[in-house]
């Protein structure tokens, strides 16, 4: 990429690409380093667009987790209406799907950004996310004081799960789709079972 067309926009789709290349741990391992050796240009151009590495890692959280809300919306939109827990399996397997294809990018969405006063655009864009999988959750008849509680019960069974996939955990000859699409159904189904009559 020449200089002259370096900007804070290309210097993370440049970092996205070095978080894609490096696997589960890209978003762990970025460097400014690495975005630079990709861009062509000296370390010290990019503190013109970002700052520093805090920086470049605030960026790439908020667009990993702007792209990874879109995939959730766009998944529970396109549920079937009229289906118990159509939306919620939707984001599920989303979800699953994506973060296999952006195991770097999903890491990112998880956390590991600077938590500080520039953070709040991240933070905003995560709970937009949070917000989608509680109105799947809420279609399930989950009473309103337990969508938290639901919310984490599925981001933690299904992190769970993703993070044992992409490390390469469920070692067993047993097909992985069948153990994944065990464990949304149960989801589903203990969720359902705290409906308010």
């Amino acid at each position: 990429m020449p200089r002259a067309g370096l900007d804070r926009s290309a210097v993370v789709t440049v970092a996205l690409a070095c978080v894609d290349d490096t696997g589960p741990t890209g978003f762990a391992d970025l460097t400014l380093a690495a975005v630079a050796a990709r861009a062509g240009v000296a370390v010290p151009s990019l503190y013109k667009h970002v700052e520093g590495l805090p920086g470049l890692r605030r960026e790439v959280a908020l667009a990993c987790v702007e792209e990874f809300t879109a995939v959730l919306v766009a998944a529970t939109d396109a549920a079937p209406t009229g289906h118990t827990g159509a939306r919620l399996r939707a984001a599920v397997v989303a979800t699953r799907a994506w973060a296999r294809r952006h195991p770097g990018r999903y890491a990112a969405v998880q956390g590991g950004w600077p938590q500080d006063d520039q953070a709040v655009a991240v933070q905003a864009a995560a709970a937009r996310a949070v917000e989608v999988l509680a109105a799947a959750v809420a279609d399930l008849g989950v009473p309103p004081h337990r969508h938290v509680d639901a919310v984490r019960a599925v981001r933690a069974a299904l992190h769970g799960f993703v993070v044992l996939e992409l490390d390469g955990g469920f070692g067993m000859p047993d097909d992985v789709d069948t153990s994944f699409t065990f464990l949304v159904d149960g989801l589903v189904a203990g969720l359902t079972r705290t409906a308010t009559p």
